[in-house]
């Protein structure tokens, strides 16, 4: 359904350095430098960016808006956690934890990267 993603970032390194981070905990690699005003991240099955806005108005987060990123393990779900924190990111919603609702049992994280959007690892256990 999707070709991309891709947030605002009012400061390029800081959101680099964040994204690297939690990213490169869930196995996917530091992204690639576009036209000097956004970067990009690929894996197997999607792709996430990030740029300066083209209006050169402020970035700004989405209210309501939650992307989240595919786990393989709970132990990933928390150095994504982790490494977004240490790198600029600020936790949000509940702890990482596991959760129980109509899709079944997950394992999830919550951060807000530098400008505010809020991120999500998740980890779907197993039936």
């Amino acid at each position: 359904m999707f070709s991309h993603v891709m947030v605002g970032a009012n400061d390029l390194e800081a959101s680099r350095k964040f994204y690297d981070a939690a990213l490169g905990a869930l196995g996917i690699a530091p992204g690639v430098l576009n036209r000097d005003i956004r970067y990009f991240y690929r894996s197997p099955t999607g792709v996430f960016a990030f740029t300066l806005p083209l209006d050169n108005k402020p970035a700004t987060p989405a209210n309501g808006g939650t992307i989240g990123f595919m786990a393989k393990t709970a132990e990933q779900v928390d150095a994504f956690h982790a490494a977004g924190v240490t790198n600029g990111g600020v936790t949000c919603e509940d702890p990482p934890g596991y959760r129980e609702g109509p899709a079944g049992k997950m394992y999830l994280a919550y951060l807000r990267d530098p400008i505010g959007n809020k991120i999500c690892a998740m980890f779907r256990v197993p039936k």
